[in-house]
């Protein structure tokens, strides 16, 4: 390696994993150069959060990152951590840092049949990473009265709009988007499909948010024709449509395409996705900023029920194939991105020895169930990453 990749810690049982596979995959083969930061939620409360600040400006600097699964705390985590402070969500404020836009596709395997049969290749959730419910206000209206949207232009332009006369009880919601972001997550949309070479979907409802869908729309229309001709030049296809279309369209598809949503239907949408594959432990998860930095993690949390039992001695089968995927993948694009080749083959090769390992039938325990053809056979996570770290040796042997 001749430039670092930032890497950042985690919190649980996938902190316990990111060691292990560091220690048995990635130490004993690569001479591993990064810049790390402790994102466990202990570090990030001493340091008032100003770590995950200071990862996300590397990343920005350096180009690449891999991630391990954070705790987002709420009152119970607090309270367990002895915390200053609700702790907002590490990957949103490396998601605003970065200005990216989340990747997320299912690793596939020939014994793990989708839920969806007529779907042969994986289907990569583009989701958009500002605004929406997520930064939205809320108001409960407990009695009659009247509810107005406002705009005050620094021009002194006023708009009003009536949203509601409550007569009774009720509540409202306001949530907003900025173009400048609008048109960072088509860009990041059209150069990861170029670079996947995969056509590009994607659906909003503007046919009844004439204003709020319609702008997405609109932005990615403009958007798109700037990638046009190497669309064109590739047979690569942009298609638009309505959002319940595209749930009809993707059900009915073969799969082997990228899907953007916005905000909370790509939240809810990369659920139904990974689920439908299989298992949420085998998706995939790369942030993408348009200015070409990446940063990649898995889709899953800490698997805090597994952590609890490590802490208590007991042993787990917790699936690290997603957390692999993230290194193999970091490695991989700065390898591209440093004209080695010898480390983007090693991320091939990795992922290979995952999946001949998957293959042979050794497995974490939430995947024996869902295979099929294959007698699977459950082993603990060491004996599991210890499997691969055999077949690896063998890839490179």
């Amino acid at each position: 390696m001749t430039t670092p990749i930032v890497e950042m810690d985690g919190d649980e049982m996938t902190r316990i994993l990111w060691k292990m596979i560091k220690d048995e995959l990635i130490l004993p083969f690569v001479d591993l150069k990064s810049e790390y930061y402790d994102l466990g939620l202990v570090k990030r409360d001493e340091t008032g959060d100003k770590i995950t600040i200071e990862a996300a400006e590397a990343t920005k600097r350096l180009g690449v990152a891999v991630k391990c699964a954070t705790i987002t705390p709420n009152l119970k985590r607090m309270d367990e951590y002895k915390l200053h402070e609700m702790w907002k969500s590490p990957n949103g404020t490396i998601r605003s840092i970065l200005d990216g836009t989340v990747f997320r596709a299912p690793i596939t395997l020939p014994s793990i049949k989708p839920a969806v049969r007529n779907w042969e290749k994986p289907i990569t959730i583009a989701r958009h990473a500002y605004g929406d419910v997520y930064k939205s206000v809320e108001i409960r209206a407990d009695e009659p009265g009247v509810a107005k949207l406002v705009f005050d232009g620094e021009s002194g332009k006023h708009e009003e709009v009536v949203i509601q006369n409550f007569k009774g009880a009720g509540v409202l919601q306001g949530m907003h988007n900025v173009d400048k972001s609008i048109r960072s997550f088509a860009h990041s949309c059209f150069k990861f499909a170029l670079d996947t070479n995969q056509d590009l979907w994607f659906s909003t409802k503007d046919t009844i948010s004439k204003k709020y869908d319609a702008q997405f729309r609109i932005i990615f229309e403009e958007v798109f024709q700037e990638y046009k001709e190497e669309f064109d030049k590739r047979g690569l296809e942009y298609f638009y449509t309505l959002i319940d279309d595209a749930v009809a369209r993707v059900i009915r598809s073969k799969g082997g395409y990228i899907w953007a949503c916005k905000n909370y239907d790509g939240d809810v949408m990369s659920d139904m996705v990974s689920t439908a594959f299989g298992s949420l432990a085998m998706m995939t998860s790369v942030l993408v900023s348009p200015d070409g930095n990446y940063e990649y993690e898995a889709a899953h949390g800490t698997v805090t029920r597994h952590y609890y039992k490590y802490l208590a001695g007991e042993e787990t089968s917790t699936n690290p194939i997603a957390t692999i995927f993230a290194w193999s993948g970091a490695l991989r694009k700065r390898g591209e991105k440093d004209g080695l080749k010898d480390l983007m083959n090693f991320g091939d090769q990795l992922e290979g020895a995952c999946f001949d390992t998957l293959n042979s039938g050794t497995v974490t325990k939430d995947l024996v169930n869902l295979m099929e053809g294959v007698e699977a056979k459950a082993v603990n996570s060491a004996d599991f990453i210890a499997a691969i770290r055999k077949n690896l040796e063998k890839r490179l042997a």
